[in-house]
């Protein structure tokens, strides 16, 4: 299909799209990104236009645009792009396309009104990916082809998505294609970069193509001038309107049409006049020439450029303070101007237009006609977030009813998962600003609307809301938990401590804590709050498990969260449910451990929390494997929760958990180097976060050196370790394993004190009393003992891990209890354990030391 006007010197660009489009189209439906970048009015437009006719025929074609005064309109492209598509389904078809993601994922396309928890923004992402897929899979017969104009104005809700969407185009039948100029993408944020996102996510299959769009050469734009003007138009005239436009199409364009209209004779005697007339197509020359079309026309176009983009033609004569008929003339004479395009929406012709006409605005009328807009997009039923990007454009005047109306789009923003959009209203409001009385409360709100995105400013919000009156009592303890949360996200768990209890985290603390929750019988959540943190912390303090045991049974109802202690509730936060389940597992309560994490994913899939959380809930399943023994489904569990948490970022607290469960787990295989690799990709190492990890990551850096022969360097980490964890009381040997390890590190060269951390870890063990760290540290004193002491007490170590659930360290006692006694048979049985672990190099050593054995059975 040819174009509706030709395209100079794009032959490249054309070759490129067609060969995207072919690859979409063909045999194996290879999808794929496709970014043109370049500078305003370069012929990105009409470039993408092309590459719409020439898939016309065998694709579905969506796109959208961004828009320089939408860029505050959270999901405006990804509206623009799905919405006209889904709007042609039936109600229940819709429904069922979005499947399990409908609740979450529809009300941000204003498909459906918002409802349970706030969503996570990424469970919206993850929802706009399954939905996007689902449809490319029904349209396979017309592949989907998405076109996204001006992604340099997408709004940030929008681009986030792309740039995750895009690095999966390898695994779908989609082609996007974008265009941007380069200098204003960059200025936004660089997780937005959509081509950059995809390069490192596609595999064999898909492919990035980046092209840049050049200028016209002198010879294209001669070719141009004489499509417009005319074959007499000469050379020096030419040349000179390649020179005062520099080769930008859109310039040259405009400039052929201004000699037409002025009736301009194309030849080297008129040249001079060029520069004149191309200033009227930029900049203060346009604004003048518009300014000759009337003050009717003038007021007009001033309505459209405040109105942004979709510009309905009566919502514009309302601002502009004119009558329909008034409207429909000044629609005619600006489009006969080639300034606007289309009826009802209008559109500017350029975006270059758009933006000279926006800015020709005096400031104070500007503002004015901001108010003036989102008054009319509230009187015309649209609602409080649609007219906030309006609002944000108003100074601060001291008006409560905008207050009131810039709370109320926050709470729209965040119901469809967009705290961004929320935060900007919320900080808005705070500037006009609100009365004395009700400041607390939103700083309360903007707290808890970053809490997701940004747990630095929620701190800082939540700790300016309590410091000042104005709170009630339920708000004041909801900002303290929140606040808590929010540190503990933000690696400051001392600061959480200190924000729940007025003490340190160390012994003065465990006292109150057991003064304050012993006798507690969990009548209500917060009784439940407080017998989770009791026993959380007497878990870490390597207490009697049975209390502990009990003390969990108490903060639970038959064995799961109390209403508002779930999973998702936003009154006291998943951190509770998550402290419990922890505590089971190290109190070899597996099952009940599995089962509460189970839960724990459900409840983040279901509310599309699939983010940070979704992570978290993966990582803490992975522990759960590990401690059952089940290395292969722990590896995955961790390395799919990694996954997960670098979609979300780098360096966040389920990073240092999940990285040090996967060296434990790594170097329980016997697979060290990948162990390295992991440590070295998260910097596992000190500065080690304030944030507790699970377990104790000194104490796996420690255990990963020892296994690479670094001794010396393990022997100062677990020391360290010993130090800090001794001075805090907490004697856990399984959530932090220093004794043993140090007790193995220095048995060859310090053997007598070697022998006394073994012996003070089996007191510790034997005050704790599950099977796992009796065992554990029984097979650390066997160490130290003569050979037939040492039989015996590898043998007490086999009893008490064969009544565990810890089948890896019941393997490791059978392997050291087999080359103490020299048994064949009985090696020959830890080894299959060891296999059926997936602890392949603890089966090597057993393997060995069954080929050094002379079996006499």
């Amino acid at each position: 299909m040819k174009p509706s006007r030709p395209l100079y010197e794009r032959e490249p660009e054309l070759a490129a799209a067609a060969e995207a489009v072919d690859a979409l189209c063909g045999a194996q439906a290879v999808g794929g990104l496709l970014v043109f970048s370049g500078e305003a009015g370069i012929g990105k437009t009409a470039l993408l236009a092309e590459i719409r006719r020439m898939a016309a025929d065998r694709c579905t074609v969506w796109s959208a645009r961004g828009g320089e005064t939408v860029t505050s309109v959270p999901f405006h492209v990804v509206r623009q792009l799905l919405q006209p598509a889904l709007d042609q389904f039936p109600p229940d078809e819709t429904r069922a396309l979005f499947g399990d993601w409908y609740e979450t994922t529809a009300p941000a396309l204003g498909l459906a009104e918002p409802s349970g928890p706030q969503p996570d923004p990424q469970g919206v992402r993850d929802g706009l990916d399954f939905v996007v897929g689902r449809l490319a899979s029904r349209l396979s017969h017309r592949p989907l082809l998405l076109i996204v104009d001006d992604a340099h104005w997408a709004d940030g809700e929008s681009l986030a998505w792309l740039a995750s969407f895009t690095a999966r185009l390898g695994e779908l039948p989609v082609l996007v294609v974008q265009a941007h100029r380069p200098q204003e993408l960059a200025e936004r944020d660089a997780n937005y970069i959509a081509d950059r996102e995809a390069e490192r996510g596609f595999g064999s299959k898909g492919t990035v193509t980046r092209v840049a769009l050049r200028a016209l050469t002198p010879d294209a734009t001669a070719v141009l001038v004489r499509a417009g003007l005319g074959d007499h138009a000469d050379d020096p005239f030419c040349r000179e309107v390649w020179a005062v436009t520099g080769g930008n199409p859109y310039e040259a364009v405009e400039l052929v049409a201004k000699v037409q209209d002025r009736e301009l004779p194309p030849v080297e005697e008129s040249a001079g006049e060029l520069r004149e007339l191309g200033a009227s197509a930029r900049g203060s020359g346009l604004v003048a020439r518009l300014e000759r079309l009337g003050t009717n026309a003038n007021r007009f176009a001033w309505a459209a450029a405040v109105l942004g983009t979709d510009i309905s033609q009566e919502l514009a004569a309302t601002l502009a303070g004119m009558s329909s008929a008034e409207a429909a003339d000044c629609t005619a004479r600006l489009r006969d101007a080639r300034i606007v395009s289309g009826f009802d929406p209008l559109e500017f012709v350029h975006p270059l237009i758009a933006t000279a006409v926006y800015r020709s605005i005096p400031p104070a009328t500007r503002t004015a006609m901001h108010g003036r807009a989102a008054w009319a997009i509230t009187r015309a039923g649209l609602g409080a977030a649609a007219a906030s990007r309006h609002l944000l454009e108003v100074h601060p005047d001291d008006d409560q009813e905008l207050v009131a109306q810039l709370r109320e789009a926050a709470g729209q923003h965040l119901a469809v998962g967009a705290p961004e959009a929320a935060r900007r209203c919320l900080e808005r409001a705070i500037e006009e600003p609100p009365r004395p009385k009700d400041r607390a409360v939103l700083l309360y709100e903007l707290g808890c609307a970053t809490l997701l995105s940004s747990p630095p400013t929620t701190v800082q919000h939540l700790r300016a809301a309590l410091d000042m009156p104005g709170l009630d009592d339920g708000l004041r303890v909801d900002a303290t938990f929140r606040l808590a949360a929010a540190l503990a996200h933000n690696n400051q768990l001392k600061d959480a401590a200190l924000s729940l209890a007025a003490e340190d985290d160390g012994p003065a603390r465990s006292r109150r804590l057991t003064r304050n929750a012993d006798h507690l019988k969990g009548r209500d959540n917060a009784e439940r709050a407080l017998l989770t943190l009791r026993a959380f912390d007497a878990m870490v303090r390597g207490e009697n498990a049975q209390l502990i045991v009990d003390l969990c049974e108490r903060a639970l109802i038959d064995g799961s969260p109390a209403r508002g202690l779930g999973w998702t509730d936003s009154e006291w936060g998943f951190e509770l449910p998550t402290m419990v389940g922890i505590t089971y597992t190290f109190v070899d309560q597996l099952d009940r451990a599995e089962s509460l994490f189970g839960e724990a994913v459900r409840a983040f899939e279901i509310s599309g929390w699939s983010g940070a959380h979704l992570a978290f809930a993966h990582t803490l399943l992975g522990m759960v494997h590990r401690r059952r023994g089940r290395l292969a489904e722990a590896e995955g569990f961790l390395r799919e929760g990694l996954r997960l948490a670098d979609r979300v970022g780098s360096g966040l607290p389920v990073h240092w958990d999940a990285a040090c469960l996967l060296i434990d787990t790594l170097l329980a295989r016997g697979r060290t180097e990948e162990a390295r690799r992991i440590a070295d990709r998260y910097d596992f190492g000190p500065p080690y976060p304030s944030a507790m990890v699970l377990p104790d990551g000194p104490c796996m850096r420690g255990r990963l050196l020892l296994a690479e022969g670094r001794k010396e360097e393990a022997i100062a980490e677990l020391e360290a370790a010993g130090a800090a964890l001794e001075s805090r009381e907490r004697f856990n040997g399984i959530w932090a394993p220093w004794a043993g390890d140090l007790a193995r590190a220095l048995a060859e060269d310090d053997p007598a004190r070697a022998a006394h951390l073994a012996a003070r870890n089996r007191v510790h063990a034997e005050r704790f009393g599950t099977p796992t760290a009796m065992g554990e540290a029984l097979r650390c004193v066997a160490l130290f003992a003569p050979p037939e002491r040492a039989a015996q007490l590898l043998a007490e170590a086999v009893g008490h891990l064969e009544k565990s659930s810890s089948a890896y360290e019941h393997a490791l006692a059978r392997v050291d209890y087999g080359i103490a006694i020299g048994s064949h048979r009985e090696l020959a049985r830890a080894q299959k354990q060891a296999m059926a672990c997936g602890a392949e190099g603890l089966a090597a050593r057993a393997q060995q030391a069954r080929a050094s054995i002379r079996s006499s059975e």
